[in-house]
């Protein structure tokens, strides 16, 4: 007999609170799936993707709280819960505003919460370091002049098998980044896109196919006020506006500090040309084929080259893989890292010790 979403509920608090993670987020989902319009459910899991993320550190799984946080305040707006787990999160990606904004309605709707007004004061705390940090670098830092040019970003095929292959490229201006998702014939009510201060969240829900998701914590800082989106009969179109007229050398946040520069739009007689948005003129697979052998080429030292195999494969997994990737790396202790789910989604992955 089919579990009811009611004990799904239970059984994923009780998996929480055994630190059972994986298991907690996997019950969640299931609930999930016998009832979308649950917004407890939606805050649950994103709590437990804020207790998994501390123990991988894997980004992604941070993100995914701040999607499930804002599903949850889409359907239920008083959910005080939500807000505290979206603030939580976004302090995580170092989103210190969009956080701020998230904690203060939060707080607003339970005055009496001690934990929102510490977090708004760490938030205030980071602001204001990130202002002084700025006034510095402006001082010291003259503006390099740079030519933009457009950047193209790795195919991310669907999470699933499809019919429609559902592929992204972007390009940039000094003011802006043009985020292009190559998907012929949608709906617009079928698109949702969400703008944190350094996040894109894209949903496209296809007919008769597992939803397309495009979940970034971003190169570089975003005024989502100004971000705007377009969709179109081949395309979906999404411009992100700048905090800052830097040149982003790809579209995704790296932990490595990168040499960024300003760009400058010169007043003279000379305008800067920039790429057009239209992709006819661009031989998309060549320009694949590219990327693929630049990141074949590429030399990683020490235990780099093994980082970057294990995160290629997560980014480019479906959930059953992540889900097995991450189960497996938690209960082992780091010693086992599986990506077959019907393998180890139905038993405890025990730690294996190294080979010498």
């Amino acid at each position: 007999m089919a579990a009811s979403v009611s004990d799904l509920q239970m059984k994923a608090k009780e998996a929480f609170i055994d630190d059972r993670f994986v298991l907690s987020v996997e019950l969640n989902t299931q609930a999930i799936d016998l009832n979308p319009n649950n917004a407890e459910l939606f805050a649950d899991r994103a709590q437990a993707n804020i207790k998994l993320a501390n123990f991988t550190g894997i980004t992604n799984c941070v993100v995914e709280v701040v999607v499930d946080a804002n599903k949850a305040i889409q359907l239920d707006p008083s959910a005080t819960k939500a807000y505290l787990r979206k603030g939580t999160a976004c302090i995580e990606l170092k989103e210190y505003q969009t956080a701020k904004v998230a904690l203060e309605t939060g707080s607003s709707l339970a005055p009496g919460d001690s934990r929102f007004t510490k977090l708004i004061e760490e938030c205030d705390q980071r602001i204001a370091e990130e202002n002084s940090t700025a006034v510095v670098q402006k001082a010291s830092t003259a503006p390099a002049v740079s030519s933009p040019q457009a950047s193209n970003s790795t195919t991310v095929p669907s999470a699933t098998p499809a019919k429609q292959k559902i592929r992204h490229d972007f390009y940039q201006k000094s003011e802006e980044v043009v985020v292009t998702i190559f998907a012929k014939g949608i709906p617009a009510k079928n698109v949702s896109i969400d703008y944190g201060e350094q996040i894109m969240s894209a949903t496209i829900d296809l007919p008769g196919q597992e939803p397309y998701m495009l979940q970034n914590r971003l190169f570089g800082k975003i005024v989502p006020s100004k971000c705007t989106y377009e969709v179109l009969s081949t395309k979906i179109e999404i411009r992100l506006a700048k905090a800052e007229p830097i040149h982003w050398t790809s579209l995704e946040f790296v932990k490595e500090n990168i040499a960024t520069q300003r760009i400058n739009v010169s007043s003279g007689a000379h305008k800067p040309v920039y790429p057009s948005s239209k992709p006819a003129g661009a031989d998309w697979d060549k320009l694949e084929a590219q990327v693929k052998q630049e990141e074949k080429n590429e030399k990683l030292d020490g235990d780099a080259p093994l980082n970057k195999f294990f995160r290629d494969i997560y980014s480019d997994a479906d959930e059953d893989t992540r889900r097995a990737m991450c189960k497996s790396f938690v209960e082992s202790n780091g010693t086992v890292l599986s990506t077959n789910w019907k393998e180890v989604g139905a038993k405890k992955v025990e730690g294996s010790p190294p080979d010498y």
